[in-house]
């Protein structure tokens, strides 16, 4: 990548950062030895003042983001709440959010241990409880921005073309790309976008969120919640995505690829002042595939 187009971000990928990835021996087709770079996935426990939230499995960059993006997109942190410190013990694995405010989540922790041992359930539900004060601003959305959009991240160097196996999540402004994060789970890469954003008191209203992965009503949610009104991807939609997404006015699009992209949600704020057939086919050397 160019100078001037790393210039462009304000967090961009590290595919050469040693902590993220290991050599890995293994074989080939032909049967022939070969060394292949693999992502590291390690636990990073949250806590919030003194309570333990979760441990969340990650690449393990950019860990007082994600914590604070996380406890943010579940709720737990308030819009007008004052961190006074973020503590991260890279031995430990563990990174404790303090606030000004006292905090207590005992039921909801509680909540989630008796849910077969898996959270999902229980997050899913804080969230949607959430979507009916969502407001989002009615964003007009340029193609040509999409069309931009597209070709710089799809040829930004990263940890998925490096090594695969992993999520991307950027933040937009118009055609421009802003923080480019990535882990194992995509929902982790979005809170690391969350927590970037509300430590740096960045607003939400003008920009994009555009995302490797497929557009489900989780990531609907979330975009919804951080007050993101325009949602991309180069992957597929789910018809309760779709449905969540007319609900709140989440302008939704997916299928990025080259020229192409389909609209599901908001199409009467995707303005057409690009002519497709300007617009260059993908290389094969920087296609993606969807991911899963």
């Amino acid at each position: 990548m160019s100078n001037e187009a790393q210039t462009d971000y304000i967090i961009a990928p590290d595919p050469q950062a040693a902590r993220l990835t290991r050599s890995v021996s293994g074989v080939d087709h032909t049967g022939s030895e070969v060394e292949a770079r693999v992502v590291e996935e390690r636990p990073l426990t949250i806590f919030l003042n003194a309570q333990e939230i979760v441990t969340a499995m990650t690449i393990g960059d950019f860990p007082e983001y994600l914590a604070i993006g996380f406890l943010r997109n579940q709720g737990m942190l308030q819009s007008d709440d004052v961190i006074t410190r973020v503590d991260y013990d890279e031995d430990l694995e563990t990174v404790v959010v303090r606030t000004e405010r006292q905090t207590s989540y005992e039921e909801k922790v509680k909540k989630k241990t008796r849910t077969s041992g898996c959270a999902v359930g229980t997050v899913f539900g804080d969230m949607m409880e959430g979507l009916d004060r969502v407001t989002l601003p009615r964003a007009e959305v340029r193609t040509s921005w999409l069309y931009t959009l597209a070709n710089k991240i799809n040829t930004t160097p990263s940890l998925y073309l490096e090594a695969g196996a992993i999520h991307g999540t950027v933040l937009c402004c118009r055609d421009r790309p802003l923080v480019y994060m990535e882990d194992v789970g995509r929902h982790n890469a979005v809170d690391k976008i969350a927590g970037w954003m509300f430590r740096e008191g960045v607003s939400a209203e003008d920009k994009l969120l555009y995302t490797t992965g497929r557009l489900t009503s989780e990531m609907v949610i979330k975009t919804a919640l951080m007050g993101i009104p325009v949602l991309a991807s180069r992957s597929g939609f789910t018809a309760w995505g779709v449905e969540i997404a007319r609900q709140v006015g989440l302008t939704c699009i997916g299928r990025m690829r080259g020229k192409r992209f389909l609209c599901l949600s908001g199409a009467d704020r995707v303005l057409r002042d690009m002519d497709p057939e300007a617009v260059p086919e993908e290389s094969k050397k920087h296609r993606r595939k969807s991911a899963v």
